[in-house]
């Protein structure tokens, strides 16, 4: 059996000794306190979307909108056609992107890994820009099926790269897999956009991750695939502890690697894939809410799956507040305030599971 220090340097998770390993879950009681304190921080961010922008409007005027609405206030009508949607969508993407981070984690069995890194965002990013060239996108009808097609295509093609070369696909292979595909992903959307002008407006806004200007009927068409994806993920949940333990003591258990790995990615494709269409490529919020989740409670990726649902909305809500209000009068994109979150946070990642390996 190789030693935690080799796993650690391959990418992989340390072996596991079933007989010796203690009970690895966080008391109930801590769980449902996690839970209880990131549902009340989705709703604070929520009412904090709703409050807080470019206008100015009271928590008075804020609740008068739904309990006393007047069409012809202007306040009402901006909370109520304009906030209230782009909230609603902001929870939707941000529940998608925390959950399919959750599932690329598990499959991957690394903690750092992302759909941005492993190359889905690029995938459902290149599709979407050759739907709008091609004149085949008309809507969300159009758009979530492309996106999510995309993101498939680019699963796909990073784990068929991580088959190559000795060992199988290794967490570390299918992160750097990741990496070689969205540069190519990439070029591809570059190239489309640098070359049509007709494509270029549109893209300009969605490729940075916005949720300004979004009706209620985008986060509706980007609904029904989010629910279906995180209901498809907590009943992965414990195929996804079984493969934490390893290929030889998860296939030992009876679960089907190969159908797994395949399942799992195709659900974290289609959350992928609704978010994007829905809201544009957010970065890093699929690799920073996991790893908290995991944190506060433990291994099971039930519990994760579940706690990412909840944070990853706070996460994407209090970043397009804080987007509205650093450079009043203008907006800076909820895309790239996440990032500017996420970075660094991801960078102490790196740097702390480099300084463990050592």
């Amino acid at each position: 059996m190789p030693t935690a220090t080799a796993c650690r340097e391959q990418g992989e998770a340390p072996p596991v000794d079933s007989t010796t390993t203690p009970d690895i879950h966080r008391p109930p009681g801590r769980y449902a306190l996690a839970v209880a304190i990131a549902g009340v921080g989705m709703l604070a961010a929520a009412a904090a979307s709703l409050a807080v922008g470019v206008r100015s409007i009271s928590p008075a005027a804020t609740l008068a909108a739904f309990t006393a609405y007047d069409p012809v206030d202007i306040d009402h009508l901006i909370i109520r056609d304009v906030r209230l949607p782009r909230t609603a969508l902001g929870a939707v993407v941000g529940a998608a992107l925390g959950v399919s981070g959750a599932l690329m984690q598990g499959l991957t069995r690394n903690p750092i890994a992302d759909p941005g890194l492993l190359g889905v965002n690029a995938g459902a990013s290149v599709l979407v820009v050759a739907g709008l060239k091609l004149g085949w996108i008309g809507g969300m009808a159009t758009l979530v099926p492309s996106a999510f097609v995309g993101a498939l295509i680019a699963s796909g093609l990073v784990y068929l790269l991580g088959w190559l070369g000795p060992g199988g696909p290794t967490p570390f292979k299918l992160v750097m897999a990741g990496v070689v595909i969205s540069a190519f992903l990439i070029s591809i959307t570059q190239a489309i956009v640098s070359t049509d002008a007709g494509v270029l407006n549109p893209f300009r806004t969605w490729i940075v991750g916005s949720l300004a200007s979004r009706s209620f009927d985008v986060m509706l068409g980007a609904l029904p695939a989010v629910a279906v994806g995180v209901i498809a993920a907590l009943l992965l949940g414990p195929r996804l502890d079984a493969l934490a333990l390893g290929d030889d003591l998860s296939g030992a258990q009876g679960i089907d690697l190969l159908r797994t790995r395949l399942v799992t990615a195709a659900v974290a494709a289609l959350l992928v894939g609704a978010a994007v269409a829905a809201a544009g490529p957010l970065t890093f919020v699929g690799l920073v809410v996991p790893h908290i989740a995991r944190l506060l409670v433990g291994p099971d990726y039930r519990r994760i799956i579940v706690l990412s649902a909840a944070l990853a909305p706070t996460l994407v809500l209090a970043s397009d507040t804080v987007g509205r209000v650093i450079a009043r009068p203008a907006e800076v994109e909820v895309g790239v305030v996440t990032a500017l979150v996420g970075a660094p946070y991801f960078l102490a990642m790196v740097l702390r599971r480099r300084m463990v390996a050592l």
